[in-house]
């Protein structure tokens, strides 16, 4: 059984920083993509940041030149640093890899991110 979990997240200030890891657990080999989106429960997520197939990176405009997505793929760890935070940014954040047999999407649980004066 895959299993994706996240720690990080919580509470900052405008213009803090945050970083969120997500590592994944179980039969997910090969890993074809790793990455975050955020949202809220119920609403379609927006794409934050991921690896593709081919390993390049993709940035939504929002949070280019602000956010670095990291991966560590020896230990299935996918990293989001983010850095000058925005009210805006605030969101439940989640990870997501595709990989396995299958290829199949897992989620893991989202993680609130606050940015609050």
């Amino acid at each position: 059984q895959v299993r994706l979990e996240v720690s990080g997240g919580g509470l900052a200030q405008p213009g803090g920083a945050l970083r969120l890891s997500c590592v994944a657990s179980g039969s997910i080999d090969p890993i074809f993509t790793m990455g975050w989106y955020r949202g809220q429960p119920g609403r379609q997520r927006e794409l934050v940041a991921t690896f593709r197939d081919d390993n390049s990176i993709n940035y939504a405009d929002s949070v280019k030149g602000r956010f670095t997505i990291s991966r560590d793929s020896a230990k299935k760890t996918v990293y989001l640093i983010m850095n000058s935070l925005k009210p805006e940014d605030t969101d439940t954040y989640y990870c997501n890899m595709e990989g396995g047999r299958f290829r199949l999407p897992y989620w893991a649980q989202g993680t609130q991110v606050t940015v609050s004066s």
